[in-house]
């Protein structure tokens, strides 16, 4: 039966060490008989998992693997980490002619008027309210928060 097992990176290189083992196990299937699979979650830093049969399989997969530092003794349960496999059903709660204000980037702080909001790609489009000319600005839903409702 198969185990996850934990995988040490370098912090902020995830990604990397996953295109890499994942190029490496395309390229040589047959040395890899007992991985099954390879998963990032965004919301961890520094590790990701793969399911394989053994530790050593894990330790052969990831050896010379730039950014990957190590295999952590211990497998996890599946039940550890349902949670990343579950969707998250956020309500988006803003509406056109809300009020908002900018929460990141470079019209932090600035308040817009929503003039869309495209819930597919979690984004809105605003126009800055002291700006001299009328600008559609595309943001993340995250990157604002209401401030008043259009009533």
């Amino acid at each position: 039966m198969s185990k996850i097992f934990i995988v040490r990176t370098t912090s902020g290189r995830e990604t990397q060490v996953v295109e890499r083992l994942v190029s490496r196990y395309n390229h040589e299937k047959e040395n890899y008989p007992g991985i099954f699979a390879i998963m990032k979650p965004h919301e961890i830093r520094g590790y990701i998992f793969v399911e394989a049969d053994s530790r050593e399989q894990v330790s052969q997969l990831i050896y010379g693997v730039t950014y990957a530092k190590g295999v952590i003794n211990e497998p996890i349960t599946i039940k550890e980490l349902e949670h990343f496999f579950a969707p998250v059903s956020e309500i988006i709660n803003i509406q056109k002619g809300d009020i908002v204000e900018i929460t990141s980037g470079p019209f932090k702080g600035e308040k817009a008027k929503v003039r869309r909001v495209n819930k597919i790609k979690e984004e809105v489009v605003v126009e800055l309210i002291e700006a001299a000319v009328s600008i559609p600005i595309t943001l993340k839903l995250d990157a604002v928060r209401v401030i008043r409702r259009e009533e």
